[in-house]
């Protein structure tokens, strides 16, 4: 099988490339925010868990009470993991981010 080289498509990338180089640079492009060290995203994945597990047995418990430990718990934790990672963690990551940027 031979390859056949593509004018068309080569020409194509060095257009491209040529206006990259026309269009002026802006300063710095926006640096996304560094990742949270492991010790403060176990920090605040502890705190959304223990706030979602209390939340969801003070809310919840009355009404599984009489289930077995093995249902309550299946019940409980399907409701606090998916808030805890879906929305708990990323708001409290954003926040965390929010915080630092108003420092510095």
């Amino acid at each position: 099988m031979t390859t056949v080289a593509r004018p068309a498509a080569a020409s194509a990338v060095s257009a491209a490339s040529a206006a990259d180089r026309n269009q002026p640079h802006s300063a710095a492009p926006a640096q996304p925010a560094a990742l949270p060290s492991v010790h403060m995203r176990a920090l605040l994945t502890w705190i959304a868990v223990f706030s979602a597990l209390t939340v969801v047995q003070l809310l919840v418990g009355p009404y599984v009470k009489g289930f077995p430990m093995l249902l309550r718990t299946l019940v409980i934790t399907g409701i606090v993991v998916p808030a805890v990672v879906y929305t708990l963690v990323p708001n409290l990551l954003k926040v965390r981010a929010a915080v630092l940027r108003r420092r510095g």
